[in-house]
């Protein structure tokens, strides 16, 4: 199996490093990352300027974009034949329940999607992470059990997994997204020279993380793996919607 490993923490961090390492030892893998940590890049797209990939010692290829352009650059023109599975992380922090929206690494995951791809987008939640072997062993693991069960065409897998060592680690459980409440507003600074500039506030208090959630499962000790549909067609509106639409009169 051929695998294109990305993220949205750089081609230097330390998660994808780890990651690398499990997979390498099983797979045919091959790192194509930004040149730079892009947390929080969503799914954007490089189009103004143009894309470079630069190779480094460690065999790694840099690419000054985001996470985006770093998987539709890699499996459309320097992955020769095509990746048969494109993996996203190890993602230093959590992308849990609305997070998922503002993720690089879940845009990675769904890029691969958008080209044919199986995908997955694995995480390590917690602000300054240390046990990324946890992840990679759980991803590896996840990874064996694909061949056998593959993916529908419209879903990526979402992997968050707690920051213990994997001893400790209870299980693995699949969950739903949670929600939180809205975050903090934006906070007004000053910079050296008393000039105005504006750093986001805080993540919002979880609202629903109840059991079944991946806030619940992340919290109590297990992995949470979550399905993740392409499709964000709000289908139980479109009934109601359609009616009230045909009373418009254009």
């Amino acid at each position: 199996m051929r695998i294109l490993l990305s993220n949205d923490d750089g081609v230097h961090a330390s998660g994808i490093k780890v990651l690398y390492d499990e997979l390498v030892k099983i797979y045919d893998v091959t790192v194509i990352a930004p040149d730079r940590n892009c947390s929080g890049a969503s799914h954007s797209l490089t189009l103004i300027n143009p894309l470079r990939a630069q190779v480094m010692e460690n065999g790694f290829t840099a690419v000054n974009g985001t996470p985006t352009d770093s998987v539709h650059l890699g499996a459309t023109q320097l992955m020769h034949p095509t990746p048969d599975l494109v993996v996203a992380g190890i993602n230093h922090g959590a992308n849990l329940g609305d997070d998922t929206i503002y993720s690089g690494t879940v845009a990675a995951a769904t890029e691969g999607r958008h080209l044919g791809m199986p995908a997955i987008a694995v995480s390590l939640v917690a602000k300054y992470p240390e046990n990324f072997q946890t992840a990679a062993v759980v991803t590896a693991k996840f990874i064996e059990r694909l061949k056998l069960h593959p993916l529908p065409s419209d879903q990526i897998i979402n992997i968050n997994v707690p920051d213990l060592p994997l001893r400790e680690l209870k299980g693995i459980k699949v969950t739903r997204l949670g929600h939180r409440h809205k975050a903090e507003t934006m906070k007004k600074m000053q910079d050296p020279w008393q000039r105005d500039i504006y750093w986001y506030g805080s993540l919002g208090k979880e609202l629903d993380a109840g059991e079944g959630t991946d806030f619940h499962a992340v919290a109590n000790g297990y992995a949470s793996i979550t399905p993740l549909t392409i499709d964000m067609t709000a289908y139980k509106s479109m009934t109601q919607m359609t009616e009230w639409i045909n009373e418009l009169s254009i």
